[in-house]
């Protein structure tokens, strides 16, 4: 009987028509592997994305609904010799857990059997210059054969089952000339000890395979280490809240089973599942890896809190906003894993070099037999030679050469507050020369705070703020948040396009427009002090007072400026707010390129003047105006308020109230494309050397392993300098 996997439970809507679907992988270790995957499975009508995420093995498919039955991708990648299943991140862990327990277990048999056999090896080289008797070294090759044998048949399985997949699947990986290198060397080697021949190379192959796993080994900790920041947001994510079922009586339910305007009790130590606000209740919270926050925050009524967040102290009620894949959680989550699934074009090259590898190699090494031989050598030494060539020219460091710099800076850029979104964001944040900025919501903070709330009374500022309640309009809703009102007044009625008014203790009150509640002179006074602001006046009775209201700079956004243009980078402002709020901006951040009341269109036009001129330009912005001006820039980045088509078509977004991760983006990526550079000429370099030197027949398979293991780790050591973030960019 054929069992049949049933897809639906992991299929999921990504747009209109479009179903997803993610597969983990078997057999995928090198860039090759993944350009083989994806470019075979777009090929199938009406896919319209496949990407291949190398940290955890996953496979990211997107197609047309309806037209594809999602057992055929799991077939099409058993042609190709890899086996699929619904990818789940639990049980992907736990895989990957035992798969590099299973490299160190095979990685620790090699190298005892290696310690011996070169224990071994030792009488038999020097014996050989001390006339040993044949009988002697015979023996002490039959006990080499007898260790390495199960030795390298139990170590060396993850190379041969690769390669036996690829074969069946009529296709060639990295793994095929690895295998066929360690089978010559070690069938050459039975054969010499059988013909009594004076060298053996069993002490050659099992360091090879001693080599290989611990390079395996290691790329494999590199990438977990990816995998700890999702899995660090994954384990965040709370599996059931508290929701209140009545006024009084609450209930734990799943988080599917939220919606939005629910209200759901967080208690002390424990995480919010949802998106919301505070309705009452006060405690301290921790939503550092959320927010980019270090501090913990007092969440009081009127507070946001999202999911992931930590309650230490008093409980809280809060009014669900997003739940579930809605939350902001569930979004960075998606943009760090959109950031690993795509490509950059270093990648790409490394992608293009390693598929031609495997014909080249098997190529290289044949003719450098057949040369060998027709100058010659003979049948032993030639195929000697060839497998020197075979293992020296495995291109491991070529194919480490730029996910290693892309896994160990995504993972510095995270630390600092960076989400990339594209996977060519850190070559293009790398390469920009001019950095424009919006000012509204980037520039400065999304939420509208009241300037002059210490010249309020407290009493005016309560009363203020109760009747702010009833009004929708965002600068009443600043007062109502910093006037920390919880309860409306009775009897209040909005006066469209006015403001709100009622009557307190037979006394009328009015919040709203300063002619309509007669504050001009005060309004007009304020504006000429702070002309950023927006003003809102208050009347109770014959009294009055103006609410100056505006968002406040980011805290650090003056410091950031002023460190870009000591690196040379131009700084611009770009903002459609009135010229004088742009203008005090510009001032007070040091700004001295700016522009107020731009269109989306103006933004358009500078951004491709620029370019024009060879400028490369970095826009930072949020809105939905500032779209089009995001998409159309070299390098794009929103905060993570920003509007969701603003987020779509940034190339990075940044977390938190500060602005200093534009500035650590550019650092970190300018670092890392440095990186990327040095890589790519450490493997070209190392194969233009290594390969005539093999080919000149002047290294064993011994020494060849052990130089192409270290060209390997070389790589993945100089990518783990792109986590020191760099005081000067």
């Amino acid at each position: 009987m054929q069992s049949t996997i049933d897809f639906s439970h992991y299929l999921k809507k990504t747009g209109p028509g479009l179903l997803h679907l993610d597969l983990a992988v078997e057999g995928i270790n090198c860039a090759g592997c993944m350009a083989k995957i994806e470019r075979n499975l777009s090929k199938i009508p009406d896919v319209t994305s496949a990407r291949v995420n190398l940290t955890d093995r996953r496979l990211a498919l997107e197609w047309k609904a309806g037209a594809v039955d999602p057992a055929l991708f799991v077939d099409r990648l058993a042609e190709l010799g890899y086996r699929a299943y619904p990818f789940e991140r639990a049980d992907a862990e736990t895989r990957e857990a035992e798969r590099a327990s299973a490299l160190l277990r095979r990685l620790g048999v090699a190298a005892f059997a290696a310690m011996n056999v070169m224990m071994l090896s030792v009488p038999v080289w020097s014996g050989n210059l001390s006339d040993m008797l044949r009988e002697q070294r015979d023996f002490f090759h039959w006990l080499s054969a007898l260790i390495v044998l199960p030795a390298a048949a139990y170590a060396a399985q993850p190379f041969f089952s690769s390669a036996r997949a690829a074969l069946r699947a009529r296709n060639v990986n990295m793994d095929v000339p690895i295998s066929v290198g360690i089978v010559l060397a070690l069938a050459m080697s039975l054969f010499e000890t059988a013909m009594h021949a004076e060298h053996a190379y069993f002490d050659a192959a099992i360091m090879l395979i001693a080599f290989l796993l611990a390079g395996r080994y290691l790329d494999q900790n590199m990438r977990r280490r990816t995998r700890a920041f999702a899995g660090n947001l994954a384990a965040l994510k709370a599996e059931t809240a508290t929701k209140f079922v009545s006024e009084e009586e609450i209930r734990t339910v799943p988080v599917a089973a939220i919606r939005p305007g629910d209200i759901v009790l967080l208690r002390p130590g424990e995480r919010s599942a949802v998106d919301g606000n505070v309705i009452s209740g006060r405690s301290e919270i921790d939503q550092s890896l959320i927010t980019g926050e270090t501090l913990p925050t007092t969440a009081v009524a009127g507070s946001a809190v999202y999911a992931g967040a930590l309650v230490r102290s008093g409980a809280l009620r809060v009014r669900v906003s997003a739940a579930s894949e809605a939350t902001l959680l569930s979004e960075i989550s998606r943009l760090l894993e959109n950031a690993v699934q795509s490509r950059s074009r270093y990648l790409r090259l490394a992608e293009r070099a390693s598929r031609l590898y495997a014909p080249l190699v098997h190529a290289t090494a044949l003719l450098t037999m057949i040369g060998w031989l027709i100058a010659g050598a003979t049948l032993h030494d030639s195929i000697v030679i060839a497998i020197a060539v075979l293992i020296i020219t495995c291109p491991c460091a070529l194919g480490l050469a730029i996910p290693a710099v892309q896994t160990v800076a995504s993972g510095a850029l995270f630390g600092s507050g960076v989400l990339l979104n594209a996977g060519d964001a850190i070559e293009r944040i790398a390469e920009v020369d001019r950095v424009i900025f919006d000012k509204t919501g980037t520039l400065t903070l999304p939420e509208l705070d009241v300037a002059n709330a210490g010249s309020i009374p407290a009493d005016v500022f309560d009363l203020a703020g109760r009747l702010a309640l009833s009004s929708r309009h965002p600068v009443a809703a600043a007062v109502a948040r910093a006037a920390g009102a919880k309860a409306p007044l009775p009897g209040i009625a909005e006066v469209p396009g006015q403001g709100v008014s009622g009557v307190v203790d037979g006394v009328d009150i009015r919040l709203g427009r300063p002619s309509w509640c007669g504050a001009d002179e005060a309004a007009n006074q304020i504006l000429q002090n702070d002309p950023e602001a927006s003003v809102v006046a208050f009347r109770h009775g014959l009294m009055r007072h103006v609410f100056a209201v505006r968002q406040r700079i980011r805290p650090d956004a003056a410091n950031t400026v002023s460190a870009l243009q000591r690196v040379g980078l131009t700084v611009e402002m770009l903002s459609g707010d009135r010229e004088p709020a742009v203008r005090a901006a510009a001032e007070t951040l040091g700004i001295y390129h700016w522009r107020a009341e731009v269109t989306p269109v103006d933004k358009i036009a500078r951004i491709d003047e620029l370019a024009r001129h060879g400028h490369k330009v970095l826009m930072v912005g949020d809105g939905l105006n500032d779209a089009p001006a995001l998409a159309g820039a070299h390098a794009s980045m929103s905060p993570v308020t920003a509007t969701q088509l603003s987020q779509s078509v940034a190339h990075a977004v940044f977390l938190g109230e500060r602005l200093a991760p534009a500035q650590a983006a550019i650092a970190i990526s300018r670092q890392a494309l440095r990186l990327m550079r040095q890589n790519l000429w450490l493997a070209v370099i190392y194969n233009a050397l290594a390969v005539p030197v093999a080919m000149a027949g002047l290294v064993t398979p011994l020494i060849a392993a052990a130089a192409m293991s270290g060209s390997s780790l070389l790589v993945m050591l100089n990518a783990l300098r792109a986590r020191r973030q760099r005081e000067a960019i």
